[in-house]
């Protein structure tokens, strides 16, 4: 018994090894290699750029006061439309101190100068009833008494205005009232009640009360690499997407083409513009990120292959066509235009040409 059980177990071990050595041995074959295989077809070639910029106002204005003083009043805030003139926000008025000294001594002047005219005119006028002094000499004293009184007036305007932002003469212009230069949309309001603003001087740009923009009238602003610029020209056709917007898509018009070159990140780069037209019904915000899509070159209804067929070697391009036998042969091809994905095929096959493609893998897991 013990020794068919010996004989039992050296069968079993053979027939182990064979088996593991057949497996091994059919793993160790060399596969047939497949390839996907297209023939060439006739379409468009088109040689596009993306240029990633933001959706900007063509005219962005920033409203500043006309005098020194303090945010007594605010009337409008931010995503308010407003028309050119319309107050935005009323200024508390802090005089400056020497021009107040000032305009105050020339009020006393002005008025010491008219008490003086009115006396002259006084004496004159006497003198003229009687006769005793000629037309001419009293005209000049009436004159003078006008000019003085005229000029008490002004003096009493300046005050007013130093020490209230306004005259009583010309209530309706009053300088502490900040109100909108354009007609557009307030896209932001800086300031609050009680923050002290500045008049624009040489000395500094001024306090902005308020950013106001049409936006009816929108650009898309971003920069083109200087490999790409020379093909760009005024009046080509822009394809805009809007990130925050996944839906949006509408075309632009490209309008200016920087004539200089601004160094962003280590390449030189061209600042573009183009002219957006918001879709009736769609809100674009100021400083929207979006993409701009344009057509470099383009080329139509020419005969092209898939780039994933093409073999480089230096400067010559082959591809490997399918001969009568079932095999495939290495030929010399010449390229033009290319998308990316497809590429034009100027001479060495045509469209009954089979070409070989992409290897088939075979998913061993199964």
């Amino acid at each position: 018994m013990k020794r068919v059980i010996k004989y039992f177990l050296l069968i079993l071990a053979f027939a182990v090894f064979i088996g593991t050595f057949l497996y091994l041995y059919s793993k160790s074959k060399p596969k047939e290699l497949r390839y996907e295989e297209v023939t060439a077809s006739v379409m468009d070639i088109n040689r596009t750029t993306v240029i990633t910029g933001k959706i900007e106002p063509r005219n962005e204005v920033n409203v500043k006061p006309q005098i020194n003083g303090i945010i007594a009043e605010l009337y409008k805030e931010a995503g308010q439309t407003v028309k050119q003139g319309d107050v935005i926000a009323k200024l508390k008025v802090i005089p400056d101190m020497n021009s107040l000294s000032s305009a105050q001594s020339r009020v006393r002047l002005a008025e010491l100068n008219l008490k003086q005219a009115e006396v002259n005119y006084s004496r004159e006028k006497a003198l003229y009833d009687q006769k005793l002094v000629s037309a001419d000499e009293y005209d000049k004293i009436r004159q003078a008494l006008e000019q003085a009184k005229e000029e008490l007036i002004g003096a009493q305007d300046a005050l007013e205005v130093i020490r209230d932002g306004v005259s009583s003469s010309n209530a309706t212009s009053s300088s502490t009232l900040v109100r909108s230069t354009i007609t557009g949309l307030i896209l932001d309001v800086p300031v609050k009640v009680g923050n002290s603003v500045i008049q624009a001087n040489t000395m500094n740009d001024g306090t902005t009360v308020a950013t106001v923009a049409d936006m009816n009238d929108l650009i898309f602003d971003g920069y083109i690499d200087e490999t790409e610029v020379g093909n760009l020209r005024e009046g080509m056709v822009v394809l805009i997407t809007i990130g925050a917007i996944p839906e949006y898509r509408a075309e632009a018009v490209l309008e200016f083409i920087s004539p200089k070159a601004v160094e962003n990140n280590g390449a030189n780069q061209f600042q573009i513009k183009a002219a957006v037209r918001p879709s009736e019904g769609q809100t674009i915000r100021s400083g929207y990120s979006a993409n701009a899509e344009i057509v470099l070159k383009s080329v139509k209804q020419v005969l092209t292959l898939p780039e994933s067929t093409l073999e480089f070697s230096g400067d010559s391009t082959f591809v490997y066509r399918k001969g009568a036998e079932g095999k495939y042969e290495r030929r010399h091809i010449s390229t033009g235009l290319s998308d990316g994905i497809n590429i034009e095929v100027l001479s060495g096959v045509d469209s009954t040409d089979v070409i070989r493609g992409a290897q088939i893998i075979e998913d061993n897991s199964k």
